[in-house]
């Protein structure tokens, strides 16, 4: 093992420190990932010493683009690092502009791996899929079908032919995109094959059972989700059937995604406030987590991993995001959270506030954010793009209508997009362009982008509307 990776596994195993403190304060995140960070989204070394002037950061533009034609660093061109460190000072936080609004609630928000396409679900049966690439249009028009309440959640399939939506149902419903068809009206103008996900219920009107969360694979073989009776499911799309279940938490599962590429590591959170991972390769004949991830004082409304199979995010409904090391993680997997003393609803009451500083002793996360709210609905959070930032931020929707954008190293809340009436639900960031789109409550696509002579007057805010539950 060479020197700089016993050095990265010492880091990485002693204790990172807290991005908000006891009295609210920052502090610098002292882990292998501030590392990492810099690595990816630093300009070259020899570039940033051979300059003109202090070696000071952010290197400006127009030094960089002398020191490549002078070919500063022996390569003649711009690394990926190089190119992250000019791409995100370019933060989309412009505008915004109205891509689209409907009547009723927006859920959910994808772009697509290359981000030629976006995906927006509504709470009354629609799903639109905008191409971004011709400005935007509509390029399919999606009419649901079994829907309970509101598109719980979607996803685009790497190869962009298949998306799959879920609801307050047991039945994943699965979309041809690339059919010529504009309208897409379930078993109408194009059929909406159904993906059993729970055993049949004869009493389907007052059955319960529901999909909050459901994602492919990176080669699109299977789908992960997360569920209302606690469990997990992966779904083999090949074979058209069940593949695992896994009853995994104590508690409704709202959130789950593949860790990596291979597919072998899944990560949940759930309403008992615990995170866990999941390692396929280690299942024998009981199908246990690998390890707990513990810091939540309430539940996870969403993860999202940074793609290496080490490091995720997690929303809680404790107002917090927290970043984690699975090396890290707990083999204490029949930990049970401590029952909180008070009475709370996330979805109609205010966080109490005599708890709003509180830390759970067992916490084992990297750092925490805070700065936004999490009530109401399933706020999600991301990494930002890894093409663009080096994924050197992390942003999420809010309950207060807003978007927020945190420094992963430093936890200082950089930028705050106000435009929505209603809670920003979801919203996702291109990943390759600085534009961002949020989603709503008050049914407002709104995308935000970065121009530097753009001076145009922001649009004019809807009217306040009454508010919903989730």
């Amino acid at each position: 093992m060479s020197r700089s990776r016993r050095f990265l596994n010492e880091r990485a195993r002693g204790d990172g420190m807290k991005l908000i403190d006891e009295r609210g304060g920052t502090s610098v995140l002292d882990h292998e990932i501030s590392q990492l960070t810099k690595i990816r989204s630093n300009p070259h070394e020899r570039m940033r010493h051979l300059l003109p002037g202090k070696g000071k950061e952010p290197v400006s533009s127009v030094k960089m683009l002398a020191a490549r034609e002078g070919n500063y660093t022996g390569r003649g061109r711009f690394s990926s690092s190089d190119c992250c460190h000019l791409l995100s000072r370019y933060l989309p936080t412009n505008g915004p502009s109205v891509v689209d609004q409907m009547r009723s609630c927006a859920y959910v928000s994808q772009f697509s791996t290359d981000g030629s396409l976006f995906v927006a679900g509504f709470q009354e049966s629609h799903i639109r899929i905008y191409n971004v690439d011709h400005g935007w249009k509509i390029q399919k028009d999606i009419r649901a079908k079994s829907l309970r309440w509101t598109i719980t959640d979607t996803s685009l399939s790497p190869d962009q032919r298949f998306l799959v939506y879920s609801s307050i149902s047991p039945i994943v419903h699965i979309v041809d995109v690339g059919s010529g068809m504009k309208q897409s009206v379930a078993n109408v103008t194009e059929i909406h094959e159904g993906l059993e996900f729970s055993s049949p219920t004869y009493d389907y009107d007052n059955y319960t059972f529901g999909i909050f969360s459901v994602k492919f694979s990176t080669d699109g073989r299977e789908l992960v989700a997360g569920s209302s009776d606690s469990s997990i499911y992966v779904y083999d799309l090949e074979a058209k059937r069940l593949s695992l279940q896994i009853p995994a938490h104590t508690s409704d599962v709202n959130a789950v995604c593949f860790a990596d590429e291979t597919g072998h590591l899944i990560y949940s959170g759930s309403d008992d406030s615990l995170c866990k991972v999941w390692d396929r390769r280690c299942f024998g004949t009981r199908e246990q987590a690998a390890g707990v991830l513990i810091g939540h004082l309430e539940g996870i409304t969403y993860v999202d991993t940074r793609g290496d199979g080490r490091y995720l995010i997690s929303n809680g409904k404790d107002q917090a995001i927290k970043l984690w090391d699975i090396r890290k993680m707990s083999s204490n997997i029949n930990y049970s959270p401590r029952p909180r003393s008070y009475d709370w609803d996330y979805r109609w009451m205010d966080y109490p506030e005599h708890v709003r500083n509180k830390r759970n002793p067992h916490d084992l996360s990297l750092a925490t954010y805070k700065g936004h709210s999490v009530l109401r609905t399933l706020i999600r959070c991301y990494f930002s793009p890894a093409h663009s930032t080096g994924q050197k931020f992390i942003y999420t929707g809010s309950s207060d209508s807003s978007v927020y954008i945190y420094d992963v190293v430093s936890g200082a809340q950089v930028a705050k997009l106000d435009y929505h009436q209603e809670p920003v639900r979801d919203c996702n960031w291109h990943p390759y362009y600085p534009t961002l789109v949020s989603s709503g409550w008050d049914g407002i696509i709104a995308k935000w982008e970065f121009s530097s002579t753009d001076t145009s007057p922001l649009p004019k805010k809807p009217l306040s509307r009454l508010w919903r539950r989730s």
